[in-house]
Parts: C-alpha cells; structure tokens; sequence
C-alpha cells in the first residue's frame, strides 16, 4: 500500500505532534483506537496522523533501537515518542528530510521546548548516520519490530515459518468485503466495480479483496447492505458453523456483529447476539439494520448463562473468544506492544471458563464452533485439548482447509483458529 500524502493543507508540525501523542498513548497501556478516536478529519490531518502512528508501531522496535543509538541517556516519554514518529517519517520520506526536521523541532516545542536542540542534534545525526546505525540495531526485536517474548513463543510454536508470520503481521492490511447473498452475488458485486473504475479478487465464495482501500463511505453498495467490511479469515466462521434454516442459534461475544450478520445472510435462523459490554450492543444492532438482518440482542456475559439464558438450548453457538489479537496485529500494530506474556495464560482460563459454560447451553447434537484471531498455541489448540480432556461428551470435528484449525496470517487474511465441536 502506498504512503498516504501529507496534503499542502496538512501541517506535518501538528500531525507528528499528534501522532506522537498517540504512540506515547499507548506505550501507556492505551489502544490506538481510543487515543485517536477524538482526532478530527480535518484539512487532511487524520490521515496523515494515522499514517505516522501506524507506521511507527510496525516500526516500533528498530525505531526504539535507532534512538537508543542517538541519545546519551533516556528523555521524557513524551519526547521519546514524538522523536520516533519523527525517525519513521524520515525513513518512510526520506526525500523530505529538510522539512521533516524543521517540523519536528517545532513539534517538540509544543512537548518540551528545551529539547529543541537535543531534538536537532538526533535527527540530523540520524541522517548522516543512518545506515551505520541500522547495522548496529542487531536485536530480534529490532529486526521484526516485536517483543522479544512474542518473537520467542512464535518460534516455538512455528518452527518452520515463524519469521514468516512475524514479517506479514508487518504488512499494511488488505480492505476486504463480505458480499450480501441476499442482496446480490459476488460476481454481480464484481461487475458493479467495475462500473465505478474499481477493482477487486475473488477468495473463496463471498469475500472480494479490493485492489486499493477506500473510504467506507466510497464503497459501492455500502450504505445499501450489499457488503460489509470483513477480513477474508473472519469469514469463514459462518460457513464452519453450519447452520440450517429455523436453528436456534448464540453468538455468545456478537459484537460489534459482523459474524452474526454473516450467518443471518446464510440461514434464516432464531439467532441471539450476545455481548457482555452494554456501550457495544447498538453497534450490532445498527450493523444488522444497514444488512436488513435482525436478532435477539441481548447484554450479558456468556460465561454466566442464569442472568441472560431464557431457558432454551441452542443448536448452533459461535464463541469468538476474546483473546490477544496477535493474529490481527497488521490492523491493530499496538497490540505488539501492548500485550504482556503474562497474558495469554490469563485469556486461556478465560476462554476455557466461557466454553465449559456455554456447552451447557448447547443441544444434544448440536455443534459449538471455538474461534480467535489468534497465533499462540497457548489460546488455540491447548485450550481447546484442555477443554476435550474435561467434557467426554465433545467431539471435534474436521473443517475443511484447517486440518489443525490454525490459519497464520497472509497477505490476504488475517490469523484465526477454529475448532468445531459437537455434542453427543
């Protein structure tokens, strides 16, 4: 994917300000999504803001490297955030170095205007020094831009193509959508494309990769709930799930709904969405109403089924665990940086809590698909081995193309686990 332009009306003093912000956000322990969710779509500014906070977390572990080279002892967070947005859009532009450096001593001045100079002094060495100084940033973490923890575990688990997974969690994500089958068929939604001088591929049945990401609000057919916007991975849930008409059917952690449209486009089924957070449910709510779809949804936690169970058994259920996204990090780049190891021993009780809840909730026969957008074996298959181990009456059943039910990330999709069980 291309660099996003700054614009003539875009003031890059403002947008490295901002975006280091952001980066300082987050090495904070906040999302980049919350720190930039109050940023205006001003003059050109957002893009360019979100563009230098992207960049700079894939970045992130060679850029900490470079400014560890270029100081003599460590500066304010704030300082030291701002400094590697300003190293990432000098490696990203090189071709406007001059201005880059100017702009960036007059951002610091916003941060901490006595360190206009020492700001000065590290960008401009950092030009003259470059290449010696990448050659001198010789850690795993600077060379995959990872935690060293992440790095390790993945080679662990993945011997074969580890470096592999790490090197496509640091592509820029393809934009792909989910066509409506209800509304129209993948090759119709093709050809309305073309109609509009845009292009896009085919993978599998309903998912159309976009030749180049637009604005939500420029995707054709959007608004009408022809398509959704939906990782070519994430779609496959639906289809594992194998639901038939008139099926009971939870989505036991909904939001913000896109799966669940996707089996209601599927099978004309009783479907209940469900999601313990009260501030996501409209979302769901407003996702289906855009598709022409409706459900059941309900607030509540899936791992305590007496506060929202009305009594009857499912025949389907969807548990999209929460997990720590590290299959998805081409989208999210700080979650690289914002999940600790400790975590995923964390998210694994969690998950097995969840799951022996709601197998309770599950119908003689009927089939219980686990997902994650993960790639630790840890909230994957362990989880899912530990789960078989305490219920005799489970099953896990092959789907097709996931032998193992782990899907690493591509170029073209995103990292998920499924396993799909049924019940004796």
């Amino acid at each position: 994917m291309p660099l996003v332009p700054l614009s003539r009306s875009a003031n890059l003093e403002l947008a490295l300000y901002t975006a280091g912000d952001a980066v300082a956000q987050v090495r904070a322990g906040r999302s980049l999504s919350d720190a930039l969710a109050g940023l205006e779509p001003a003059a050109g500014l957002r893009a360019a803001v979100q563009d230098l906070a992207y960049g700079t977390l894939r970045n992130l572990g060679l850029l900490d490297a470079l400014l560890a080279e270029l100081l003599r002892k460590p500066v304010k967070p704030a300082l030291h955030a701002l400094l590697v947005c300003a190293l990432y859009q000098l490696r990203a532009r090189p071709h406007t170095a001059h201005t880059t450096v100017d702009q960036a001593v007059r951002a610091v001045s916003r941060v901490e205007p006595a360190a206009r100079g020492l700001a000065n002094a590290v960008l401009r060495n950092y030009l003259r020094e470059a290449d010696a100084l990448v050659t001198r940033c010789t850690s795993d973490s600077a060379h995959y831009s990872y935690q060293q923890w992440w790095i390790d575990r993945l080679r662990k688990a993945w011997p074969q193509c580890w470096e592999s997974v790490l090197n496509t969690g640091n592509l820029h994500p393809p934009m792909t959508l989910r066509v409506n089958q209800r509304r129209l068929t993948a090759e119709q939604y093709l050809s309305k494309l073309g109609e509009h001088g845009l292009a896009g591929e085919l993978i599998g049945t309903h998912a159309i990769v976009l030749e180049r990401p637009l604005p939500i609000e420029s995707v054709p057919g959007f608004g009408a709930g022809e398509v959704s916007v939906q990782d070519a991975g994430a779609q496959l849930a639906a289809p594992f799930l194998d639901v038939q008409p008139g099926m009971r059917v939870l989505d036991a952690c909904a939001a913000p709904g896109g799966k669940a449209a996707h089996i209601l486009e599927l099978a004309d089924c009783a479907l209940t969405a469900l999601d313990s957070d009260p501030a996501r449910l409209p979302r769901i709510g407003d996702n289906l109403a855009r598709l022409g779809l409706s459900a059941r949804i309900v607030c509540g936690d899936c791992a305590s089924p007496a506060a929202w169970s009305d009594g009857g058994l499912f025949e389907r259920i969807l548990l999209d665990a929460p997990c720590s996204a590290s299959g998805v990090v081409k989208r999210h780049p700080d979650i690289k940086w914002l999940r600790r190891e400790s975590d995923l021993a964390r998210l694994a009780v969690t998950q097995g809590r969840m799951l022996d809840a709601l197998w309770q909730q599950l119908a003689p026969g009927g089939k219980l698909l686990y997902a994650t957008c993960s790639v630790f074996p840890q909230e994957n298959a362990q989880t899912i081995a530990s789960f078989l181990g305490r219920n005799g009456a489970a099953r896990r059943l092959p789907l097709a193309g996931l032998d193992e039910g782990q899907m690493l990330p591509g170029a073209r999709h995103d990292g998920f686990f499924y396993a799909l069980l049924q019940k004796h």
